[in-house]
């Protein structure tokens, strides 16, 4: 007995030993031998990381393990990715490693494919990428049992798990892409005649010419397929499909020719039950279908026979049919009764152009509200032709009601149409709309319509709609948003391509309103994520963007009461707006505003990401003091207005930048401006550069100040405000006015002011202030005033002795000219008087009298004095020696 344990002992350690030696032994050889088929047979670059190969986990058979591996089409697809996947595996029987080079090929019997992605292309010359198996003149017909390499597939059974597959055909135009896909199948490979069960679960989605079908719908299919591989037919024995919860059983055939392809296919529903029309729909919409109560039938019932080639599609009959349906979602109120369904996909020609949906009637109640449409689409994959005939009432809030939607927004009001209509999508397509016949009436009433670029839902208490060929016209609409009510009519040209299509909605309308507040056409913005801080992106978050919808193309005559715009107040509007691509442009507007009126034409673009305007703006007899703090413009362009009372007029023609809120951003503006100021009254206490400058002019009252007919002219550009030089005149004294000042509130301004000598007489000294008033009325100076730093911190610089020294200037200039026209005497007794002297000397040759002592001494006096001054008149400077000499 111990002999035989031991021998078991021995035996177990040589088969553990072969276990784990093997596939050192082998694995060399067999990715040789794979390499070697690849070569030999593919006309593609094939590349893997990592080649092993195990017997532990499927012991009795070897399995080969390549790990992520790609596939790379050369020409005419060079570069494309054929396949590329995580994990392919190859089993085989064991004794398959130990043949030699002169055995036969090494038979796989089954293959695994892991997190793969395929991607076949067939282009529009019908190239095919899938097609790269080197020709090969030998072999008798091209099977997975075809031993030309080193590898043979006599596969028992498949696997394609988690992955997926897309399949693009430029020539026919179909796309058909599957997702999440799970495929396993299992037959003989090798033999002529077999039957291949197989089992799949995937996503599908699936579009033809343009026109989608399957958007991720899910599908299922259970079948045994009749392989016979040497005619290439392929029969379908016992299946069911399912196509989202929607059963349906297929019987038929498909045949591979070398020119086309033939099909023979008929499907149905396996029963009756309505709940298959739910079960049809895809499930994120459907929902939950467990506890939905249904009374009455739907059946699918369909045939697809013909050819498939370059020009030739399959015949087509498929109807679908349902009588005296309903359906209730348990967690719902509402039933939807009183269901008809008849209608028919049909192609009896096999002409893809022959296809059509023909709808002979869709009928439904929910409540005592009927709702019937019936029609035809022709031509369903070239240009579509539409003719549909709707009527009926609806109460869309009903329709959550009794199906579980789920809709962006809400959907409600009492929706009532009864209209004809017939297109085609190519006339939609080139606005085209005379070709668009449509006639009939459509009504809404409270209906509320919310929307991302709407701050407050939009509420229609009424639209009425009747439809012409061509038009639209809007009987009237009577709507609120916020604060702001409207009352329209008018005409659209393309509704139904606006709704169809997403085409602009373009049209004509006459717009009342006794209130519009333009804060009720803000969007709230959605903070971007990013690093900012907290405090930061709450700020962010709370501000509003104003945008012109993009989908308007329009004009509208409009009259309001009241505008709201910001913190201003307008009344008695009108004008006209037109919008087109983001851009609203206004033209003869007119409005009473701050007690005067105004007149406005401009445009406004919200097209890119800083919106932009341009504008002719003309105030008439408005306020000062109401512009001035109404207009934030207004502040920064003339702040010196805060201090003025009374009217003004004036044209303003600017452009720039605008935030999001569509006010100006100020530092942006560029423009010029004429202003001119009616009945104005200065008030110096509102502003403190009034203030200093009334303090350091004693001689001007600013209270009194008359600014009257002043017209002023100033430009502004890049934050800059230029004043044009301008004069005005304060009790006899002109103000010549010159300067900049920024919209960051500095400023640099100059006055000038001529000045009466009077105004100056008491600064005067010595013998020039003994001037009479009447003697300083003929004199006038300048007095330059600099006004620097901010308005709400200014710097005034007055140069008073300026001022002075050029009047003491002018004076004696006047004096030194009397002089020289007078004699000595006369000269005496006017230096006498300007120097302050005593009364003149009496002259001796008048007198008579012989001079005394005194007399000589008071003449010479009086002569050195006439010396000195006069020297000092003529600018003549004394010398050293000169002085010298006076003070000996």
């Amino acid at each position: 007995m111990k002999k035989i344990f031991k021998i078991l002992a021995i035996v177990l350690g040589v088969v553990l030993l072969a276990l784990i030696a093997a596939p050192f032994l082998f694995r060399s050889q067999l990715e040789d031998l794979l390499k070697r088929s690849i070569n030999e047979n593919l006309n593609a670059t094939v590349d893997w990381e990592e080649f092993d190969l195990t017997l532990f986990s499927s012991f009795p058979d070897a399995t080969v393990q390549v790990k992520n591996f790609t596939v790379i089409n050369h020409e005419p697809f060079a570069g494309d990715t054929l396949a590329a996947g995580e994990l392919l595996e190859l089993e085989m029987g064991v004794k398959q490693l130990f043949k030699t080079s002169t055995d036969k090929p090494i038979a796989v019997d089954a293959i695994a494919l892991d997190r793969a992605y395929v991607n076949i292309k067939v282009d529009s010359l019908g190239n095919a990428n899938y097609d790269i198996a080197k020709e090969n003149p030998g072999a008798v017909n091209d099977t997975l049992a075809d031993q030309s390499g080193s590898f043979v597939f006599e596969v028992q059974e498949y696997a394609i798990t988690n992955s997926r597959i897309n399949y693009l055909d430029e020539s026919t135009k179909t796309y058909l892409r599957l997702r999440e896909v799970n495929h396993e199948g299992s037959g003989d490979f090798s033999a002529d005649v077999s039957n291949l069960t197989t089992k799949t679960n995937a996503l599908a989605s699936f579009d033809f010419d343009g026109v989608n079908y399957l958007n991720q719908n899910k599908i299922a299919l259970d079948a045994v397929i009749e392989m016979n591989l040497p005619q290439q037919r392929y029969t379908f024995k016992e299946n069911e499909a399912l196509v989202n919860q929607l059963p349906l059983v297929f019987e038929g055939f498909v045949q591979v020719n070398e020119t086309n392809n033939e099909l023979d296919l008929s499907f149905k529903t396996p029963s009756s039950d309505f709940k298959n029309f739910l079960q049809v729909i895809p499930e994120v919409y459907a929902k939950n279908l467990d506890g939905v109560t249904t009374t009455g039938d739907f059946i699918v019932n369909g045939r697809i026979n013909g050819v498939v080639d370059e020009e030739r599609i399959p015949m087509l009959n498929i109807e679908i049919q349902s009588n005296n349906a309903s359906f209730k979602y348990p967690n719902l109120p509402k039933t939807v009764q009183d269901i008809i369904i008849d209608a028919r996909i049909v192609n009896e020609t096999g002409n893809v152009d022959d296809t059509y949906l023909g709808l002979n009637n869709l009928n439904f109640r929910i409540d005592q509200d009927v709702f019937n449409a019936k029609g035809t689409i022709k031509r369903l994959t070239t240009n579509a032709l539409i003719d549909l005939a709707l009527k009926g009432r609806l109460n869309l809030a009903n329709l959550e009601k009794a199906y579980p939607l789920e809709l962006e927004q809400d959907i409600n009001g009492m929706l009532t149409v009864d209209m004809t209509t017939s297109f085609d999508m190519e006339s939609v397509d080139k606005e085209q709309y005379q070709n668009i016949k449509s006639s009939g009436t459509a009504s809404l009433k409270d209906f509320k319509y919310v929307s991302p670029e709407l701050p407050n839902a939009l509420n229609v208490a009424e639209a009425n709609l009747s439809f012409n060929p061509g038009t639209i016209s809007l009987q009237n609409l009577e709507a609120q948003t916020g604060k702001t009510d409207l009352s329209a009519k008018g005409s659209i040209e393309n509704l139904i391509p606006f709704l169809l299509s997403k085409q602009n909605l373009k049209g004509r309308f006459t717009v009342n309103s006794n209130t519009v507040d333009l804060a009720d056409f803000s969007v709230v913005e959605e903070p971007v994520a990013s690093d900012t801080p907290k405090t930061q992106t709450a700020k962010a978050s709370a501000e509003t963007a104003i945008k012109i919808p993009s989908f308007l193309d329009a004009g509208i005559d409009f009259a309001a009461g009241t505008v709201i715009y910001d913190n201003i107040t307008l009344k008695n509007v009108k004008g006209n707006l037109s919008v087109a691509d983001e851009t609203a442009r206004l033209t003869n507007i007119q409005s009473d505003l701050f007690g005067g009126r105004i007149a406005l034409t401009g445009n406004v673009s919200t097209k890119t990401a800083t919106p932009t305007f341009g504008m002719d703006l003309n105030l008439s007899s408005v306020s000062i003091s109401e512009s001035f703090e109404g207009l934030e413009m207004f502040q920064q362009l003339a702040p010196i207005a805060k201090a003025l009372q009374g009217a003004l007029n004036t044209t303003i023609t600017l452009n720039g930048n605008l935030n999001d809120d569509l006010t100006p951003v100020l530092t942006s503006l560029a423009g010029n401006a004429l202003a001119q100021l009616l009945t104005v009254e200065v008030n110096p206490e509102k502003m403190k550069l009034l203030q200093l400058l009334d303090t350091n002019l004693e001689f001007i009252n600013l209270d009194r100040l008359d600014l009257s007919n002043l017209k002023t002219q100033f430009s502004f550009q890049d934050g800059l405000v230029t004043v044009k030089p301008f004069d005005f005149n304060i009790k006899g004294i002109n103000v010549g006015v010159s300067g900049t000042h920024s919209l960051e509130n500095t400023m640099n301004y100059t006055l000038n002011l001529d000045v009466p000598g009077t105004y100056l007489g008491s600064k005067l000294g010595g013998a020039l202030a003994g001037l009479s008033n009447q003697n300083l009325d003929q004199y006038t100076v300048d007095l330059p005033i600099k006004l620097t730093g901010s308005f709400t911190n200014p710097q005034v610089g007055v140069n008073t002795q300026q001022a002075v020294s050029s009047l003491t200037q002018q004076i004696i200039a006047t004096q030194k000219e009397k002089l020289g026209q007078q004699g000595e005497d006369k000269i005496k007794d006017v230096l006498g008087g300007i120097l302050g002297g005593g009364a003149k000397p009496k002259d001796s040759t008048q007198t008579g009298t012989t001079p005394t002592k005194r007399d000589s001494v008071i003449q010479n006096t009086a002569s050195k004095a006439v010396k000195d001054v006069l020297g000092s008149l003529f600018g003549k400077k004394k010398t050293v020696q000169d002085s010298t000499k006076s003070n000996n």
